[in-house]
């Protein structure tokens, strides 16, 4: 998923900055089974179970059957045959992340949530005078763990990117710090398509030009870079473990969107909704997570010979629901069939976003 912001590069921090991103694990699956002993230690997945439903977060015990979020619903049945299948319960883990902020808030104001289960923690000064950041980030997974019964993992450097990256490092239940020696090293070694923000048509792109880690960026010019990849140009400086954004309690974001770039080429109407649906999830899920709603639908469709066009649609107020988000996505997608060539990717955003209890009535679609 790809979220736009006002957050570009910043002028260099005057001093070292200490950094925490904190993942819950398994987040949605994790609630489920707390409040459910008779799911514990067996695969589940939330989400529909129908047969165009899509897996909204997996248990660890279904991953180990290549279950995963946004995999069509029929596929991760294939794949895992005793998959118990939970509705989401949306307010529940809204509930849950509440409590999750109010502990991060115990230690620092700034907080910039990424979703329900996620969020960057600038804790440089942290309120409660603790010297090491590792220390505060066990200080949190301890607290949350104690008020929620749920287990979280954390990342600790010194900017965003590599803090991101570390809290992936000893997932589940675990925490990594990537210390400012540490930082170029870890990034020469990463595969383009492991970074943050580059997606699979990002990293093909790379690959094909010879930039296979982060080392090979590394080697290239910071003009190169920003030639073949625009504002992915920015790479550059992240493969030499340099990342001056803030972590901004203010974030102001301006859209938010996903897209997914097919193995094989689709021509098929009722093939592309279908793959549709997970990205509409995905998109609905952060809108759900944040309360930020927006009005401008747009659809992105790139055929077979990478000719890319975006089709949107604005409406008066913010969309207020998952129906309505899809409905407007695919009719937007409907308006363009037959397409002329085979698809190689489709995406969806929402943009022009407001926070809920900030935007003008919502917008509810006639049925």
């Amino acid at each position: 998923m790809t979220i736009e912001d006002d957050d570009d590069q910043a002028d260099p921090p005057g001093r070292q900055r200490k950094i925490i991103h904190v993942d819950m694990d398994a987040f949605y699956a994790s609630v489920e089974q707390r409040d459910n002993p008779d799911l514990r230690g067996k695969p589940v997945a939330v989400g529909g179970s129908q047969e165009r439903g899509v897996v909204a977060a997996a248990s660890y015990e279904a991953r180990k059957f290549g279950v995963r979020s946004a995999m069509p619903s029929i596929t991760a049945k294939r794949q895992c045959p005793d998959l118990i299948f939970v509705k989401p319960r949306f307010e529940v883990y809204k509930a849950v992340s509440q409590q999750i902020r109010e502990i991060f808030a115990e230690h620092t104001p700034i907080i910039e949530p990424l979703s329900l289960d996620e969020a960057y923690l600038d804790v440089t000064e942290n309120l409660q005078g603790i010297p090491l950041a590792r220390d505060v980030a066990l200080a949190i997974r301890a607290k949350i763990k104690d008020v929620t019964g749920l287990n979280a993992s954390a990342g600790i450097s010194y900017n965003k990117f590599l803090a991101k990256l570390a809290s992936d490092h000893r997932k589940p239940n675990g925490q990594y710090v990537i210390t400012p020696e540490m930082g170029p090293a870890f990034v020469e070694n990463l595969p383009v398509g492991k970074f943050h923000g580059i997606g699979p048509a990002t990293s093909a792109k790379m690959n094909s030009l010879g930039l296979n880690t982060g080392l090979d960026v590394r080697n290239q010019s910071l003009e190169f870079m920003q030639t073949n990849f625009g504002k992915a140009g920015s790479y550059y400086w992240i493969s030499r473990g340099v990342d001056n954004r803030e972590v901004r309690a203010d974030r102001i974001r301006k859209s938010v969107g996903a897209e997914n770039t097919f193995s094989i080429d689709l021509t098929d109407f009722d093939a592309m909704v279908v793959e549709l649906q997970a990205l509409i999830d995905k998109v609905w899920r952060y809108c759900e997570g944040t309360g930020n709603h927006g009005r401008t639908v747009t659809l992105k469709v790139k055929f077979n010979d990478f000719e890319i066009i975006t089709r949107s649609r604005s409406v008066p107020v913010a969309v207020s629901s998952r129906s309505d988000l899809g409905r407007l996505s695919i009719a937007l997608l409907q308006n363009e069939m037959p397409v002329p060539k085979p698809v190689r990717l489709l995406g969806v955003s929402l943009s022009a976003l407001q926070h809920v209890d900030d935007a003008e009535p919502q917008l509810t679609l006639p049925m």
